[in-house]
C-alpha cells in the first residue's frame, strides 16, 4: 500500500473522471478505518491519530451529535433507514477531514459511500467472529432472550466482509492484538510508506 495520499475527494465523488477531478479539490483523511463492530476502529483510530499527530473523527459520534441522541437510540426509536439517512452526509463531510476517520461498521452498505471511498486510504481492521463476539459481549452467558444475537452478528459479518474487502486499500488482522499493537503497526507502515496487507 502507498502512504497517505495527498489531495482530496469532495462529496458525490465516484470512480472515474468525476472522482479524478474531485481528487484535487481539497483535504482528505490520512486514514479511514472500516470494519465490523468490535474491530477497534475508534480505539485504534485515536491511537493512530496521536501517533501521526493529526485529529480523529468517528462518524458514529458525529451522527449522534446531529441527532442529539446515542446511535443505539436512533436504531431503536427511528430505525436503521433513519440512521443511514443521517450517516450519509456525515460521511461525506468526514471524507474532507484531514485526520484519521473511523466509519460506522455499516457505512459500506451504501453504494454511494463505497464510491466515495474509491482511491482513499481505507484500512480494513479485519476481525474474526470469535473476537467480535468477545469484544461485543456476545460470548458472555446471558438470560435467554427472543432472537439469536450471535446468529445475526455472524450473518452481518458474512454480508459485509466482501464490501470491506472491496473498498480496502490495506487489510490489518486484529485478532489477538491489542489496539496499541494495531495502531503501532499501521503508523510504522504509513510513515515508511507501505503498511502491508
Amino acid at each position: 500500500m502507498s502512504g497517505p495520499a495527498a489531495g482530496g475527494a469532495g462529496p458525490g465523488a465516484a470512480g472515474g473522471p468525476a472522482a479524478d477531478a474531485a481528487a484535487a479539490a481539497g483535504p482528505r483523511p490520512v486514514a479511514i478505518l472500516i470494519g465490523p463492530p468490535g474491530a477497534g476502529k475508534s480505539t485504534v483510530g485515536q491511537l493512530l491519530a496521536a501517533r501521526l499527530n493529526v485529529g480523529f473523527l468517528d462518524t458514529d459520534d458525529e451522527v449522534a451529535a446531529v441527532a442529539r441522541k446515542p446511535v443505539g437510540d436512533i436504531f431503536v426509536e427511528d430505525g436503521e433507514p433513519a440512521f443511514r439517512a443521517l450517516e450519509r452526509p456525515v460521511v461525506e463531510r468526514a471524507l474532507r477531514y484531514h485526520g484519521v476517520v473511523a466509519l460506522g461498521s455499516g457505512a459500506v452498505l451504501d453504494p454511494g459511500i463505497r464510491d466515495l471511498l474509491a482511491g482513499q486510504q481505507v484500512v480494513y481492521l479485519k476481525t474474526g467472529f470469535t473476537d467480535v463476539a468477545k469484544r461485543t459481549g456476545l460470548n458472555r452467558p446471558r438470560i435467554p432472550v427472543p432472537g439469536n444475537p450471535r446468529g445475526r452478528m455472524r450473518a452481518l459479518l458474512e454480508e459485509r466482509l466482501p464490501l470491506y474487502e472491496s473498498v480496502a486499500r490495506v487489510t490489518v488482522g486484529t485478532d489477538d492484538l491489542a489496539p496499541e499493537e494495531v495502531a503501532s503497526q499501521l503508523a510504522a507502515g504509513m510513515t515508511a510508506g507501505e503498511p502491508g496487507r
